[in-house]
């Protein structure tokens, strides 16, 4: 076969192979929008709501299914609540903007590997100054599939959460 021929026969094949990689992105789980590699890890989310949180220096969990228990490391820092600041128009495309501020919680998050989509037993613990106690309740959870790219993406690791408020905890 002479150069010449082999060309277009070379394009042809490149642009076959670059059509097939187009479509392999285009499809996936994202049924036609593109899905981002961002993942979830599984784990517990912590919330602290004022004026609670202005009490609450440290907190500890213990998470136990089949058996078996983990005691994650979560760390609460403040938290913040978004407060809008307008929008530059009225139409569909115009830019809004928001701020962040203090709501005097605190909020944590504590990974779990291995967490399960199944009931766990969780131990919340909550102590003030000098390590004093304040809350100590045990509750049953049953952590949930993150979806971290949308519902279209694929599922993402299980998490579940707390919130700690006038004393009480729920599960969210």
């Amino acid at each position: 076969m002479n150069v010449m021929a082999a060309a277009p026969l070379r394009y042809a094949a490149l642009g076959a192979a670059l059509l097939a990689l187009a479509a392999c992105g285009a499809e996936g789980h994202g049924a036609g929008r593109p899905c981002t590699e961002i993942g979830a890890q599984p784990g517990l989310s912590v919330a602290v709501s004022a004026p609670d949180a202005g009490r609450v220096e440290s907190v500890a969990l213990r998470v136990c299914w089949d058996g078996t228990c983990r005691e994650p490391r979560v760390e609460l820092h403040p938290s913040s609540t978004a407060v809008p600041m307008g929008c530059d128009g009225a139409e569909p495309d115009a830019g809004c903007g928001a701020a962040a501020s203090p709501d005097g919680g605190k909020a944590g998050f504590a990974p779990v590997e291995g967490l399960p989509k199944a009931p766990v037993r969780v131990t919340l613990t909550l102590r003030g100054a000098g390590g004093r106690t304040l809350l100590d309740e045990r509750v049953d959870v049953t952590p949930e599939a993150t979806f971290p790219n949308g519902p279209d993406c694929g599922e993402g690791a299980p998490q579940a959460g707390l919130t700690v408020a006038g004393g009480a905890v729920t599960v969210r």
